[in-house]
């Protein structure tokens, strides 16, 4: 008796078909991005090893190491190399962790898995499901980014007290890489090895040609073009601004902004219409 007593109770309790839908579009975004970060979770400390241990890596072996062997003070603004490069590599990390979260599980969630479609068959609507899912990697940017930044203060790369910022700006940057290649990735129906070209053609050249080693003006204009239309450079400008003080142009740091914001926007636009391409309404 007190079993089914407790049952009725429990059932009392639970939200009406039509209060749980209303709930679903309001907050459908939040909930997909609940699970999307649960399943994250699931494998953390690999996550934490890929999006900050070889970073940090690279920041002890290019700041540390190859420090040693550059004359800082007359290549770099009187700053030193690791104070430099700490702010392209924070960057960086954060685009090269977009790349991979807007390519392969967004092809998964249509294709392999199809896991875009059983939250599609309730009241979520396809916006949602992206919002959702572009929410959880935000949060997964803003959580690497603050990690990272931890580890270049404690490098003492981050001489300005609004070194901080850079936490903001990187994850900008993987947003205003990894939206466009977010729709993108939604709208491949075969896999036919796009993502590996991206990887070795768009993103490898993005972040050895964006100013992330040495001062973009040092390159010859064939290639500095490259710089001028990345994220990364842009992304990295803005963070040497923040972090040390980095001299340039007001208007010109407004254009950085407005670029990655730009992108940003455009990609998700983009990507809200391939996702109700291919799901529907």
């Amino acid at each position: 008796m007190s079993e089914t007593a407790g049952l009725t109770e429990t059932a009392s309790r639970a939200h009406s078909p039509e209060t749980s839908a209303a709930k679903a579009r309001r907050w459908g975004a939040f909930y997909y991005a609940e699970q999307v970060l649960r399943v994250l979770w699931g494998y953390g400390f690999s996550i934490l090893m890929y999006s900050v241990g070889q970073p940090v890596a690279y920041l002890f072996a290019m700041g540390v190491g190859l420090a040693t062997l550059v004359d800082s003070a007359a290549a770099f603004g009187g700053v030193s190399y690791l104070a430099f490069i700490a702010p392209a590599l924070l960057v960086s990390a954060g685009v090269m962790t977009a790349a991979n979260e807007f390519t392969f599980p967004v092809m998964g969630g249509f294709k392999w898995r199809r896991t875009y479609y059983g939250p599609h068959a309730s009241p979520l609507t396809p916006e949602q499901i992206a919002a959702g899912h572009i929410i959880a990697v935000t949060v997964r940017l803003l959580l690497q980014a603050a990690i990272y930044f931890a580890a270049v203060a404690l490098f003492g790369a981050s001489p300005g007290g609004w070194g901080w910022v850079s936490i903001l700006v990187a994850t900008l940057a993987g947003l205003s890489f990894g939206l466009p290649l977010m729709a993108y990735s939604a709208s491949i129906t075969e896999d036919k090895g796009q993502f590996a070209l991206v990887m070795r053609f768009v993103v490898m050249p993005l972040f050895l040609f964006s100013g992330t080693f040495f001062p973009l003006e040092t390159l010859p204009l064939a290639v500095r073009w490259i710089g001028w239309i990345s994220p990364i450079w842009h992304g990295t400008q803005l963070g040497r601004v923040f972090t040390y003080g980095y001299q340039e142009p007001l208007l010109l740091t407004v254009v950085h902004v407005l670029v990655l914001v730009a992108l940003a926007v455009l990609g998700w636009f983009l990507t809200k219409h391939q996702f109700v391409k291919r799901m529907g309404q």
